[in-house]
């Protein structure tokens, strides 16, 4: 056996050496390949971003343009000053994309206003409030200045290239802008002015922001004609230096290279050094301007999934290789493996483990039948185990189920011999009382021969405490009677068939039962606190709801100390509750289970035969609602009876 697992593993060593070159030759030309394929998707998706970048920032002019040709033929039509002061304050007013608009005349065009006449509109901030200010902006030569010189010489709506200085038009904050400038004419096509709508950088970079970029440290830049930035994520750069300042041609001629690329206007890409880190940067044109928009993504995050395919190769190769070997030393391991398992089996069998289960085989040679015949013999062997196992069973299970009968059987002896007993003590005691008491009362009637008449021997007080007392027991044993002949099936049956639904008043029962429990506990001090009015009336069963309040009210008369026993009544949407709540000493901890559990006392030597909070409970139950004991109350007890309005 120990050549066979010898020429187990040779076999498996010896086909993983042939399969280990193909293996790595065929994933290292994959692996290749596939670093072409990330930088093609790399470029693509790239300039995917650019495009739509450029689409973002071409509709952001597209607004500045419209909102200065829509307002043309009004400023034709009518050109006065106040014409030119509206038209200024709408333009920025209606259009939050333009930055501010100025509207200049020819020299002495409006005389009573001298040479010089041009108004400007501008959006301010002030104390978190956008606004619109429109001004008359002071004399200077506005007319050599190349906002409006360039439209005035060409004739033609122009983008012109970007300025930050307020003397040639600009806003008061220093923002750089560019202008997008149309020369107005009258009728006979005379140039009178010129309307320039401008647009903010800083507004058209958070447009083109919006673009949601693939790679993490991705950016945009864009540049005017003369490579100045005008918009770069470093805002130091920005309208201050060029793409070539800064910049060793010996070290950098990648950046150089993109620079004349860019402002010579030609689109492609191209990789650049930014910071001492490669980038992937991918340019273009914007239509109508002499600006170049370029995308810089890293190369580092471009790769990175091609790094992180490195790892996973590696990991892929050590796994295969283990693989493979696995697999040959298993399929190689599967060809002798009958004759070891049988083998094993059989010594497991020697040695009395019968439940070792031999597999039948498929196979057809000498090696399979003889595994077949052990596994034929292996289970006839179990069927007999089987059969004497199963006989064994199930006479312990009938051992068993005799003995739970048994104790079944004894328990219930032991429950009624107790019932039995204590039935009879709770019964004879108040008879005891009652006979003793009528005893003195016959015997007090009855003269005694030489005494005179006895019963003057009684006072009026013994008399009404004996009274009493008989009076007591004999409601005593009545409500033990009752209770047993309630909890019997055949008095619950009666009682069912007796009892009908009435509309009875809350209040007025709740009364009812405290003047029936101070019949029987005259000491006792009951408090009536309601919140539902005594027109509040309910469709019950009165006699089962009256014994249930009975009861709750007779145990905490008797159980606490009598002087802080209160019935409330309350209600809720859909049902009434009565809560009986006492002072005492409670229930033990534990305890609050087994109360409504029939023929069930908390103390043993205590009055009664445990049927009268689960008699209570299925009365209330029987009502269509429930009794339950408060437990969050903690000084004394607190049952609550909850029925419903209607049913």
């Amino acid at each position: 056996m120990s050549r066979k697992r010898s020429l187990a593993k040779e076999l498996s060593f010896s086909i993983v050496l042939m399969a280990a070159p193909i293996f790595v030759l065929a994933l290292g030309a994959l692996f290749l390949q596939s670093r072409y394929y990330i930088r093609q998707e790399a470029s693509e998706r790239a300039n995917s971003m650019l495009n739509l970048a450029m689409q973002r920032a071409r509709n952001y002019m597209s607004t500045i343009e419209t909102s200065a040709d829509a307002n043309t033929w009004l400023l034709e039509e009518n050109f006065t000053p106040d014409t030119l002061q509206a038209v200024s304050y709408r333009i920025v007013n209606l259009n939050h994309h333009v930055h501010s608009c100025s509207i200049s005349a020819e020299p002495d065009v409006f005389p009573q206003y001298g040479r010089y006449f041009s108004v400007y509109s501008a959006h301010t901030t002030s104390r978190g409030i956008d606004t619109v200010v429109t001004i008359r902006e002071p004399d200077y030569e506005y007319f050599v200045r190349h906002w409006y010189k360039t439209p005035l010489e060409t004739g033609k709506s122009c983008w012109l290239d970007p300025f930050c200085d307020h003397t040639e038009g600009a806003e008061i904050s220093g923002d750089a802008i560019a202008s997008y400038a149309k020369p107005l004419r009258k009728q006979d096509g005379k140039i009178v002015g010129i309307i320039s709508t401008n647009l903010s950088f800083s507004r058209l970079a958070e447009a083109i922001n919006v673009v949601r970029l693939a790679y993490s440290d991705s950016y945009f830049v864009l540049l005017d004609s003369d490579g100045r930035y005008l918009i770069h994520p470093d805002s130091t750069r920005i309208f201050r230096k060029t793409i070539f300042s800064d910049t060793d041609p010996a070290q950098d001629p990648e950046r150089i290279a993109l620079g004349h690329e860019m402002t010579a206007g030609k689109q492609g890409s191209m990789h650049v050094k930014e910071n001492g880190r490669l980038y992937h940067a991918c340019y273009s044109p914007v239509p109508g301007t002499d600006w170049s928009l370029a995308l810089l993504c890293p190369e580092r995050e471009i790769l990175r999934s091609y790094h992180r395919l490195t790892y996973i190769i590696v990991v892929i190769i050590l796994l295969g290789l283990l693989i493979i070997q696995w697999l040959c030393n298993r399929s190689v391991s599967h060809s002798i493996s009958p004759l070891n398992q049988l083998l094993k089996q059989s010594e497991c069998i020697s040695e009395g483990h019968y439940d070792e289960k031999i597999q039948y085989s498929q196979r057809e040679d000498e090696i399979g039948q003889l595994q077949n015949s052990f596994a034929m013999m292996q289970q006839s062997l179990q069927d007999h185990v089987g059969s004497i196992r199963k006989t064994t069973e199930n006479a312990k299970r009938r051992n068993e189920e005799l003995m739970h009968a048994m104790g079944l059987a004894e328990e219930s002896v032991r429950q009624k011999t107790e019932f039995v007993r204590n039935v009879s003590h709770q019964i004879r005691t108040p008879l005891n009382i009652i006979l003793g008491f009528a005893q003195v009362l016959r015997n007090s009637n009855m003269p005694q021969k030489g005494a005179v008449n006895a019963q003057s021997d009684l006072q009026e007080e013994n008399l009404k405490e004996i009274t009493s007392m008989m009076k007591y027991n004999a409601a005593h044993l009545k409500r033990m009677v009752l209770m047993l002949f309630d909890s019997s099936e055949t008095g619950n049956t009666v009682e069912m068939l007796r009892q009908r639904k009435e509309e009875v008043s809350c209040n007025e029962i709740a009364n009812k039962c405290i003047a029936t429990t101070k019949e029987q506990f005259p000491d006792c001090a009951i408090r009536l606190e309601t919140e539902v009015p005594d027109s509040l009336c309910v469709m019950t069963i009165p006699l089962y709801l009256t014994r249930t309040i009975l009861e709750l009210l007779y145990n905490a008369a008797k159980y606490s100390d009598g002087q802080h026993v209160t019935v409330r009544v309350s209600q809720t949407n859909t049902t009434v509750r009565f809560s009986v709540e006492d002072k005492g000493t409670g229930l033990p901890e534990g305890k609050e289970e087994m109360i409504f559990k029939p023929f069930t006392k908390v103390d043993d030597l205590s009055e009664g035969l445990g049927l009268g909070l689960s008699l209570s409970k299925r009365h209330a139950k029987s009502l269509g609602g429930d009794l339950f004991l408060d437990t969050s109350y903690k000084n004394g007890c607190r049952f609550i009876v909850e029925i419903p309005k209607t049913r």
